[in-house]
């Protein structure tokens, strides 16, 4: 990887966290360990076939939380930015989105042609998807859509 390309990946992650930090503190004071910020942003783009660029800012470790595959912000930054339909079957998970900015839709269905049900997040809403369902979420509003999500995993 060149020089030029991990500068601009860093530019754009400080970037990312400069937005996310207008509304939020990015702060996680884990039980007898030091206190702390992010691990590391992941980028995704057209994440599960979806539109435009979903950013994930890990807070913990791999393997930090037990039974926790991810519990990590979710970054919408742009209108339109979107985590396509997916599912956590394979890994018998159930994942929580908690809304802490913006304005989203958030789409769920059981199976990979059920009839989908739709839902305008905001704020303080929080959604739940079981391993047997497939869900989706994107931004609908002009700032970024900052989600917690907790996956869990049920060995």
């Amino acid at each position: 990887m060149s020089d030029t390309i991990i500068l601009s990946e860093r530019a754009e992650f400080d970037h990312v966290i400069q937005e996310v930090s207008k509304y939020i503190h990015l702060y996680v004071m884990a039980f007898e360990k030091n206190e702390r910020t992010i691990t590391r942003i992941d980028k995704r783009e057209r994440m599960y076939g979806g539109k435009g660029i979903v950013y994930m800012i890990q807070m913990f470790d791999q393997k930090e939380l037990a039974n926790n595959r991810l519990a990590a912000y979710m970054v919408l930054l742009n209108r339109g930015d979107e985590s396509g339909f997916h599912t956590h079957h394979e890994r018998n998970e159930e994942e929580l989105y908690v809304v802490v900015h913006g304005t989203g839709e958030y789409r769920e269905r059981t199976g990979t042609q059920g009839p989908v049900r739709k839902k305008t997040l905001q704020k303080g809403d929080i959604t739940t998807i079981r391993s047997i369902g497939y869900h989706s979420i994107e931004n609908t509003g002009d700032e970024p859509l900052i989600m917690f999500v907790i996956t869990t995993n049920n060995p």
